[in-house]
């Protein structure tokens, strides 16, 4: 497995996001502004994309953020979401960040909490999702 970084939004990445969020979990707001703007990491299995992330600063919460991770469904339990997210704290490291924030689906928080996240806040609905917002200091 390796990971490519990109710094706008490649095919790649937009394929995984279209395939889990929209056709699995039937997300319809898929795609926004950050994703000019943010750096996009892909997992590759030899040539096939197998998972990605996004990392952007965000203005608001005074921090890096981690976005959007996804990995597709025949490559789940492979470790290739926890190969991502170091990926993003190696990279968001490199840039200076100190801390990581995300927006983690509740059903998911116990895998960023065993990578470290820490919740914080309320939990909230997006598209009708159970979110919650996590951070760890890096």
């Amino acid at each position: 497995m390796t990971a490519k970084i990109y710094d706008s939004l490649p095919k790649e990445a937009e394929a995984i996001r279209r395939a889990v969020f929209m056709d699995e979990q039937g997300f319809k707001d898929e795609f926004d502004d950050i994703d000019g703007t943010a750096w996009h990491i892909v997992i590759f299995d030899g040539s096939v994309p197998a998972a990605t992330c996004r990392v952007f600063f965000d203005e608001k919460l005074g921090s890096y953020a981690l976005g959007r991770l996804a990995v597709m469904k025949k490559y789940r339990g492979k470790q290739l979401g926890s190969m991502a997210v170091l990926e993003a704290e190696k990279l968001v490291r490199s840039k200076g960040g100190k801390s990581i924030t995300l927006h983690a689906q509740c059903r998911v928080s116990d895998f960023y909490g065993k990578l470290g996240y820490k919740p914080f806040g309320c939990i909230d609905y997006d598209e009708g999702c159970e979110h919650i917002w996590m951070k760890k200091e890096i």
